[in-house]
């Protein structure tokens, strides 16, 4: 199984047109475009694709605070993190405004970092615009590329430029052992959970300048279960750079997401799911990988009979009707229910491994469908002739239909649903497609 991880970290003052080369590299427009204190940050990274080669992309520009013209210790922080974590470092700049000394200062930076970099020369939108990236030599980092995010102009060579550093994907066989991270916000009992399991207090990150910051991968055999962890705890609150341990704690979460096969959430039970819980459940949904939530610290919580029926419908409710994500209640402290995590953990990578016959498919699901067919479009009857599981690492569906184009969501969670109903798939997001036949 394939584990190559490509992060592509977006750099540069404010105000260049990072968010905008962010909306365009990742095909959406929802990216924040201001650097107002405390905005929602789930938006500043997400999955890009070109010829073939996926990679996730960050935008430090939402995560910077400061002015334009001093280069404040939250941004050199933000650039160095960046350097550290990225596989290739797009350095923006504007061609409107010309080089400038924060420029200069972003490329002295930049030149330390044995990463590649690419010199973006945005709002290059006319033929005279795209002379004055000429200016940016001066930086002394090669040839600038002039592109204008917002049209689009320039970004195809951009990409070409930017896949040709990662290496090709190749299907190579892996140990058959689950990989498995350990992901959530700061403080909500990662650590705590790791050291559990290792049955032993260890520190793997300490506040000494230069410590390898990436996520650790140890070989675990606990509860009777074999597995690789992926940690991602143990990180430290720096007092000068809050925004920036938050800007860390994503980048070393999308590595380690893409690196599992099954990811364990861990919710505070005594804050409940808040918006950077759903930012990091969501990310491991978009990379397909299974999911087991686990809320800690549930000894606290005064309970009823109906406690764990209602947090459960709040966070499903959250979540957006994710009903397929199983929710266990845990207590790190009091080693409660610590093994039921791991144990459901390992059964939500088998049902992500799991492949259904295409007769039985055929047969169950073709039932429902003659119960329920698809609304018809414009007076055209939609019919499903043919179902079967694509042959590939993730549980996707094709149904082959004659006018596969109006089949429209509602069906298709219709069929999602009836899909787990009879075959299962808990914790394992799922893909349904429509093609012609």
């Amino acid at each position: 199984m394939k584990k190559n991880t490509n992060l592509v970290a977006i750099v540069g003052r404010p105000n260049v047109g990072k968010s905008t080369l962010f909306n365009r590299l990742v095909e959406r427009r929802d990216a924040i475009m201001d650097n107002e204190s405390g905005v929602t940050r789930d938006r500043h990274y997400g999955q890009a694709e070109w010829t073939g080669k996926t990679f996730t992309v960050v935008d430090t520009g939402g995560y910077v605070i400061g002015s334009e013209d001093t280069f404040e210790e939250a941004i050199r922080e933000q650039v160095e993190i960046a350097i550290e974590e990225s596989t290739v470092l797009l350095f923006v700049v504007d061609v409107e405004t010309g080089l400038t000394d924060l420029d200069r200062e972003f490329g002295k930076l930049l030149r330390r970092s044995k990463k590649p970099i690419y010199i973006v020369a945005n709002k290059a939108d006319t033929g005279e615009k795209a002379m004055h990236s000429y200016e940016f030599y001066e930086l002394g980092m090669g040839e600038p590329m002039a592109v204008a995010s917002a049209s689009g102009f320039g970004t195809g060579d951009l990409l070409d430029a930017v896949v040709s550093n990662f290496p090709e994907d190749t299907e190579e066989e892996e140990e058959e052992i689950p990989r498995i991270a350990v992901i959530g916000r700061p403080n909500v009992g990662k650590s705590s959970l790791t050291n559990l399991l290792l049955n032993k207090e260890r520190s793997i990150v300490t506040d000494i300048a230069g410590t390898t910051r990436d996520a650790v991968d140890a070989k675990y055999n606990a509860f009777g279960k074999e597995f690789i962890l992926t940690d991602t705890a143990g990180l430290r609150r720096k007092a000068k750079a809050m925004e920036n341990v938050e800007f860390y704690s994503v980048m070393r979460t999308i590595k380690a997401i893409e690196r599992s096969d099954v990811c364990i959430a861990v919710l505070d039970a005594t804050r409940g799911i808040e918006a950077q819980d759903l930012s990091i459940i969501n990310l491991a949904i978009k990379n397909k990988k299974g999911i087991v939530i686990m809320v800690n610290k549930w000894d606290l919580i005064e309970k009823d009979t109906n406690t764990f029926k209602e947090f459960e419908r709040k966070i499903q409710e959250r979540l957006g009707g994710a009903a397929y994500i199983p929710i266990i209640t845990t207590s790190v402290l009091e080693k409660q229910r610590i093994s039921k995590v791991i144990d459901k953990a390992i059964e939500v990578y088998e049902n992500r491994k799991m492949k259904v016959m295409t007769s039985a498919l055929n047969e169950v699901i073709g039932r429902e469908i003659d119960r329920r067919p698809p609304p018809a479009h414009r007076g055209h009857h939609i019919k499903i002739k043919y179902i079967t599981q694509l042959p590939i690492h993730t549980p996707v569906f094709a149904f082959f239909s004659n006018y596969p184009r109006h089949v429209k969501g509602p069906y298709k969670s219709f069929i999602e649903n009836k899909i787990r109903e009879h075959f299962g798939f808990e914790g394992v997001p799922m893909g349904i497609v429509f093609k012609e036949k």
